[in-house]
């Protein structure tokens, strides 16, 4: 039986199947994204589908704390989006 992936959620601290969860990545060049493949080179930091988690880690700035650089306003904007 294969083992499944699970991650925790920066928002909630609940952990999941990495499937259910969204990836953002910071890569080398320092670039932040949301990782729609979940297999990009880079820094990754797992969020729930929903917007309270997503508020959560905004409001207690994990992002900034996880990659450790400020994060401009359009990733957040970006991820309110693809959780709509």
């Amino acid at each position: 039986m294969k083992k499944i992936p699970k991650r925790t959620c920066i928002g909630c601290n609940e952990s999941k199947e990495k499937k259910e969860l969204i990836r953002i990545v910071k890569n080398k060049e320092g670039k932040i994204f949301i990782d729609k493949t979940g297999k990009a080179n880079g820094r990754g930091a797992y969020l729930c589908d929903n917007k309270e988690c997503l508020e959560k880690a905004i409001k207690a700035k994990k992002l900034e704390r996880i990659f450790e650089t400020s994060i401009d306003n359009d990733l957040y904007a970006e991820l309110k989006e693809t959780l709509q």
